[in-house]
């Protein structure tokens, strides 16, 4: 049995990484240290902590440690620990991912272009990250248009061009049409352009625009001219700030909402500000922003290829000088983490932030709507940002079951719905059938708060009365927690009529609010009944075809592949059953005499 408090004397004072696990042996937490043996101590003292720390330690089981020569080690070691586990309790940048970069493999004889979410170290050139995967499909789609790139994924040649040599959509380099070292020039000029130098293409592109003209080669003169035009339209779009002093640098900017963080990163080059992305966190309102930005630098840069020169926070974060050590080893040259006093850079750090908050402001303004207004009429303590509702279904007494489904963010959140047979109740007991239900979800979040139900539901609806409601409680009690419940009641018309609380009080809320948990309701009954019908036609046609001899599990099978249910094959003709191998017009007869009789 592991004793935290032996384990602790055991530590030693040198650096490492320290990994804590849960009693499922979960890695939900990784960290560094200069002295294991300070630092992993300091979680168990009764010193002042975040509350999302404070849930950490609660839940550690056992912790391991790897020890390291140095700082920088762990530093590294850390990072990707982080990366492969994604630990619940570590600051992550989940989407760091997600982000697309344009790839030309300069290696080929006439390169392509294309869209990547993966950087290689292939001696190919990238370029990005791209802020979606729209923004950068665009810009391929313009160079492909503009440059005649060739459209085809595996280069080949032929005798025959493809339709988009004769759209003019390609200059046809696998007929022959247009030698290497021309496309090598039009390739660099993409590259030029992909670099944001869009100065000398243009200048390029203008004097062979003047030379087809001197040609009376009208027609690619006003080809190249139309080029021109384009590059210099998407130059203007691309070019939000200019004239910065410094040629590469990365601006950070970080803003909060009582529900979550935004990160506003900036990239500059060449003196222009060239992309911008944004990064959101969730539950990390006691952590101090020096510990964000210091988690989000590190996982940010830790797969990248691309390091500016400098990276402006600010504030000073704790691991500053480590950081830039690690990361200027990494880029193969010097890169520092500057906090700007006054000036040209202070004001981009400024700006940075205040895009954060806008951009946090602008997606919480509809999204999170809802669950504000809900905390405020329901006297939460926290947001809601995580709703179960609840509802039984069952004809008779018979196939009964429960559905959960998830309000998340105030959006309902398919992939996280879930079906449950009702094992305790035997007749048509809807309350029972609650306390039932409830308590065996629950029991999963406490059991393993990291496993396939998640964390426990902020709030708690069920679909009926005052009834319904104390039957939850009473599961909710019995397994030692607090979850606030409240009841979705319907009219005569089985229309959402109110949200109830315990003491039957109706809720008011705005038309919106009641939208949602109208729509929020439905989804809960329709995933109960369809649960219920499926199980309820299973059982059915189970019990119908077994009983008929010469039905075996293969026949049963091909029958229901073909014709989908009971009801289908009693409408086919014993010709159309026969069709089905090994069955015969007579024995089709059969089984439809069989189906078909009360």
């Amino acid at each position: 049995m592991f004793d935290i408090e032996e384990e602790l004397k055991k530590l030693p004072s040198k650096p490492g990484v320290y990994i804590m696990k849960d009693k499922n042996d979960h890695i939900i937490y990784v960290g560094k240290a200069i002295s294991l043996k300070n630092r992993v101590r300091q979680y168990f003292r009764k010193t002042n902590k975040t509350k999302r720390i404070e849930n950490m330690v609660a839940l550690i089981d056992h912790f391991e440690y790897i020890v390291t020569d140095n700082e920088s080690e762990a530093l590294i070691l850390e990072c990707n620990l982080i990366k492969k586990n994604m630990p619940k309790f570590n600051v992550l940048l989940k989407d760091d991912k997600t982000y697309p970069y344009i790839k030309i493999n300069v290696k080929a004889d006439f390169p392509d272009i294309y869209l990547t979410r993966k950087i290689l170290n292939d001696g190919a050139r990238y370029f990005g990250p791209y802020a979606s995967s729209g923004s950068a499909k665009e810009m391929i789609d313009f160079i492909k248009s503009k440059f005649q790139i060739r459209q085809c994924k595996n280069f080949k040649y032929k005798n025959r061009a493809c339709l988009n040599y004769h759209i003019k959509k390609c200059s046809g380099p696998c007929i022959g049409k247009i030698s290497k070292e021309d496309y090598r020039k039009q390739i660099n000029q993409i590259i030029s352009l992909l670099d944001g130098d869009t100065i000398q293409v243009v200048k390029e592109l203008t004097q062979e625009m003047k030379e087809a003209s001197q040609n009376l080669n009208y027609e690619k003169a006003a080809e190249i001219r139309d080029k021109v035009l384009a590059i210099q339209k998407i130059t203007e779009e691309r070019q939000k700030v200019s004239n910065i002093s410094e040629f590469d640098i990365d601006v950070i900017g970080i803003a909060r909402s009582a529900i979550e963080v935004c990160i506003e990163l900036f990239l500059i080059r060449d003196r222009k500000m060239i992309e911008r992305h944004h990064y959101f966190f969730e539950d990390l309102q006691d952590e101090e922003d020096s510990e964000i930005l210091s988690n989000f630098i590190k996982q940010y840069y830790i797969d990248s290829m691309l390091f500016p020169n400098k990276i402006m926070i600010k504030e000073d974060i704790e691991d500053k000088k480590i950081i830039e050590e690690w990361l200027s080893q990494q880029a193969g040259r010097k890169v520092e983490i500057k906090v700007p006093q006054k000036g040209e850079k202070l004001k981009l750090v400024e700006m940075a932030e205040k895009n954060a908050e806008i951009t946090l402001k602008n997606k919480e303004g509809e999204k999170y709507s809802v669950i504000k207004e809900l905390k405020e009429v329901l006297h939460l303590k926290k947001m809601p940002r995580k709703i179960e509702g609840y509802d039984i279904s069952n004809l008779s007494g018979q196939y009964i079951v429960s559905a959960m489904c998830v309000l998340k963010d105030g959006e309902i959140n398919k992939s996280l719905s879930r079906k449950f047979k009702i094992k305790s109740a035997l007749d048509q007991d809807d309350p029972k059938c609650i306390w039932e239900v409830i308590k065996r979800r629950l029991h999963h979040s406490v059991e393993d708060p990291t496993g396939a139900f998640g964390s426990l539901p902020d709030v708690i609806f069920v679909d009926g009365g005052i009834t319904q409601i104390k039957a939850a409680k009473q599961a909710i009690s019995e397994l030692k927690l607090s979850i606030p419940v409240y009841g979705m009641v319907k009219d005569s018309r089985h229309r959402t009529r109110a949200l109830i609380d315990e003491n039957r009080n109706e809720i008011k809320v705005s038309e919106t609010v009641m939208k949602k948990i109208t729509a929020f309701q439905d989804a809960i009954h329709d995933t109960a009944i369809s649960y219920h019908r499926k199980l309820r036609d299973k059982q059915i046609t189970n019990s119908a075809l077994n009983k008929i001899d010469g039905i075996g599990e293969v026949r049963k099978n091909e029958l229901l592949k073909k014709f989908g249910t009971i009801s289908n094959i009693k409408k086919a003709s014993p010709e159309e059953i026969a069709q089905i191998p090994g069955i015969t017009v007579e024995f089709a007869q059969k089984i439809k005499n069989f189906l078909e009789t009360p």
